[in-house]
């Protein structure tokens, strides 16, 4: 079966060669092994033409369905008749806070909970020198260029609590605190539950530096 072949079936998959195929599709979808994505492909495989269709349509067609907000880089209908996202077009978020993410996923993670009523703005990676990403890699002219407009008075970093993410952090905290922006980090706790010696060392710094009076 040439490259097609997966060390998961060592000799020769026990499937036709288009089943094996979808597959293998399906187990490059994050957090899918070799268990689901079968189950997956046999649900398929049973569901009815038209609703297999109808997926095949959504997925081919996602990326011409959509594009990016051009003032905060978030997702957007390609059709809509909105110049920006229907989040930066809200006049009940203020425009004054933005909270800086790095990707789109999370951007909608912390949307989910209903807490922050500001804007977003969505980098699109993070700074890490050993993959070749600098800050030219990322929206961070776009950021600039928001920031210039005067609109923004307080930026959130709300970026991932690892080398990379704190990197970022601290690279956007000394450009644009410069420029007058009141210039925050999300504080990051210890999950109920979890034994202290398990919590990895970034996290216990963090948990420290965000205590709070009892």
């Amino acid at each position: 079966m040439g490259s097609h072949a997966s060390r998961d079936f060592p000799n020769k998959s026990p499937y036709p060669l288009p089943f094996h195929h979808l597959i293998e599709s399906l187990r490059t979808l994050p957090g899918i092994g070799i268990k689901t994505a079968t189950r997956l492909a046999f649900h398929l495989l049973k569901a009815p033409e038209e609703e297999a269709l109808q997926l095949s349509r959504e997925i081919s067609g996602l990326r011409e369905a959509l594009v990016l907000c051009p003032q905060c880089q978030n997702i957007m209908d390609r059709d809509s008749r909105l110049s920006c996202c229907t989040i930066c077009a809200d006049p009940a978020r203020d425009p004054g806070t933005v909270m800086v993410v790095e990707d789109i996923q999370t951007l909608y993670s912390i949307e989910r909970t209903g807490e922050f009523r500001g804007r977003y703005h969505v980098l699109l990676g993070r700074l890490s020198p050993l993959e070749g990403i600098g800050p030219e890699a990322l929206r961070v002219r776009e950021l600039l260029d928001r920031t210039g407009t005067g609109e923004i008075h307080e930026m959130i970093l709300a970026t991932s609590p690892t080398v990379e993410g704190e990197s970022t952090a601290l690279y956007l905290a000394r450009l644009f605190k410069p420029l007058g922006v009141k210039v925050s980090r999300i504080a990051f706790g210890i999950p109920v539950g979890l034994e202290l010696e398990f919590v990895d060392d970034i996290t216990l710094i963090r948990s420290v530096e965000a205590r709070r009076p009892m």
